[in-house]
């Protein structure tokens, strides 16, 4: 594959962002000189680095699912039009030419927005659009950004046009090409900051992604990029920067600061590797995280070799807060030191949204909201995700039993048609509601609103109970007697409830009262216990089968079918086709809670 566009890489090295090395100096209140007594006086600059991360193709505060303004408990707002007026306000109040704006990664995908222009109607097509996150962050004017493992979704084609349409580089350092190792994207950005003393400050972006595209995307990248650690590329990278003279480095890594990974051991990098790559890699003077969905005002983390404070920050996702990063600067010497960095976030709950850009997708906009208002078909009865977490619930068994219809068809006729198929869901929202009545995409969308693929894989029936006992690790002990409180019985260590499986096809029991993997009882299929060496055929989506939550045995499993077909659209699909959702073809009770074999609902 070509390492891609060199429009931001600069001539004198070969994978730099030299292009960007331009003066944009302005004096700002924090420059001023310091006199002391006879000495000569110090020379000061300051300036703000804001940043956003995670924006998953939002735009406006619109929520397509509710097909309404967006609001949570916590009344958020979300958008880059919200974004935009508070970069505004803070460029008026600095001083433009005393700010940069950069982003973590994580930008084209996750609305219908992203999802329309890169499948309804693709960038990628002849005289196709251009995409609406880059319209808006051209509009906004941001510096540059990382690569997100979502990026890689859609493909590296609609990444690269994508890529295309940015007036600003999308960083990678630890994207490079499979065979020869090189960068397939900018690894840094720098620009010249010119002070009101006249001299220069070169700041650098260095961009790093998540290991975890070779895994989640390995369909898209596999044999064309790969993706060393963050630590490793940041040692790397770092001191190549400020031996060009980069007075700051700033980090922008689509990483959580946590130092776990949620696909445990199938790769030697760590997913949410932020605080590692500050805690270990000198040099580095702040570091915009993402991809952990948190926010994390200021995390103040000290390089063990250089003894200094690196200063990290987390934006909450799709653009709900915007952070500042400031800088304080003196010269000594004959060059620019750090002498203080500091981190907050703002709300962009606070700020109306910008009209210049709600303005100029209003287009793209209407298109959508008319798309996702499709009317595709009717269901019987309403359905809803409300208690789905602990309760075999209709709505996740029709996701379930219509990926295993769809499995069933592609297999008939072939070498595993025999084996019975079983299928995994997940709580992506409790939220999710299918209606009685008329049914449309929106409201699919609101069903299953990752673009997963579906895979077949095959189990036995040895493996099959570990799975289901490591995903019942979900639950909170509860102990027999006492009461239940649904809203205290999951996400036990914090495991978030799309990395629960709910498994149909085979009937069980989850006993609660019982530690972690000893929980499952009375695994049946048609009746009769399962065996250790019965085989099943798994219907599973892609972020499981290639190790998303780290389940055992999925990743490893023998695929026997895959489509790229998203599954939400394996869904549309199907009541398109069958025109009625009936609750009586697919619901049943395969499992339950019980606390010492006494159920708990």
């Amino acid at each position: 594959m070509p390492l891609g566009r060199r429009k931001f890489l600069g001539s004198s090295v070969a994978t730099g962002a030299g292009a960007a090395l331009i003066g944009t100096g302005a004096p700002s209140a924090a420059a001023a000189p310091v006199s002391g007594g006879g000495a000569r006086p110090a020379r000061r600059y300051a300036f703000t680095v804001m940043g956003t991360t995670d924006l998953h193709g939002n735009v406006f505060n619109w929520d397509y699912a509710a097909d309404a303004e967006f609001d949570d408990k916590d009344h958020n707002d979300v958008g880059l039009a919200k974004i935009s007026t508070l970069v505004r306000r803070v460029r008026e109040e600095k001083g433009a030419r005393n700010t940069l704006l950069i982003d973590a990664g994580d930008t084209i995908q996750g609305t219908q927005l992203a999802y329309y222009y890169a499948k309804v109607d693709p960038i990628t097509g002849p005289n196709g659009p251009v995409h609406p996150m880059a319209k808006a962050m051209n509009a906004i004017g941001y510096d540059a950004a990382a690569l997100g493992n979502h990026e890689f979704n859609y493909g590296l084609k609609v990444l690269r046009k994508f890529e295309e349409h940015c007036d600003f580089p999308l960083l990678g350092a630890n994207a490079v090409d499979a065979k020869s190792l090189r960068p397939a994207f900018p690894p840094y950005w720098m620009k010249r900051l010119r002070t009101p003393c006249g001299g220069q400050v070169k700041v650098a972006v260095l961009g790093l992604t998540n290991p975890g595209v070779a895994i989640w995307d390995k369909a898209h990248v596999q044999g064309k990029l790969a993706f060393p650690g963050l630590e490793e590329q940041a040692a790397k990278w770092v001191p190549k920067l400020r031996s060009m003279g980069a007075d700051v480095v700033i980090v922008s890594a689509h990483s959580g600061t946590s130092g776990t990974s949620s696909y445990g051991d199938q790769l030697p990098h760590v997913e949410n590797a932020a605080a590692l790559v500050a805690e270990r890699v000198p040099g580095i003077d702040a570091i915009l995280v993402g991809h952990a969905h948190v926010e994390v005002p200021e995390r103040r983390v000290v390089n063990r070799e250089s003894g200094r404070a690196v200063v990290l920050s987390e934006p909450l996702k799709w653009g709900q807060r915007l952070t500042l990063f400031d800088f304080e600067l003196v010269r000594s010497r004959g060059r620019w030191s750090v002498e203080s960095v500091s981190a907050k976030v703002l709300n962009s709950r606070t700020v109306p949204e910008d009209s210049r850009i709600t303005r100029l997708l209003r287009a793209e906009q209407r298109k959508v909201v008319a798309y996702v208002n499709q009317a595709i078909g009717r269901s019987k009865a309403e359905m809803t995700a409300a208690q789905a977490p602990y309760k075999d619930t209709p709505v996740l068994d029709f996701i379930a039993f219509v990926q295993a219809e769809a499995v069933r068809e592609a297999l008939a006729g072939g070498e595993y048609a025999t084996l019975p198929v079983l299928s995994q869901a997940s709580c992506f929202s409790r939220s999710a509601a299918v209606p009685a009545g008329e049914v449309t995409i929106r409201s699919m969308a609101a069903l299953y609103p990752f673009d997963n693929t579906l895979e077949a894989r095959v189990l036995t029936g040895k493996q099959l109970r570990e799975y289901l006992e490591f995903s019942a690790r979900y639950y909170v002990r509860t102990p027999t007697g006492g009461p239940v409180d649904p809203a205290k019985l999951t996400n036990a260590d914090g495991i978030p409830d799309y990395n629960y499986d709910a498994v149909s096809g085979v009937s069980y029991e989850i006993d609660i009262a019982r530690e972690p993997g000893r929980r499952i009882g009375k695994l049946s299929f048609a009746g009769k216990p399962v065996a250790d060496d019965a085989r099943f055929v798994l219907a599973v989506n892609n972020y499981r089968a290639s190790g998303g939550g780290n389940f055992p045995h999925v990743a490893k499993a023998p695929q026997v079918w895959s489509t790229s077909e998203e599954i939400r659209n394996v869904i549309i699909g199907w009541v398109k086709e069958t025109g009625e959702i009936d609750p009586a073809r697919f619901a049943s009770e395969d499992w339950r809670l019980t606390r010492d074999g006494v159920p708990v609902f």
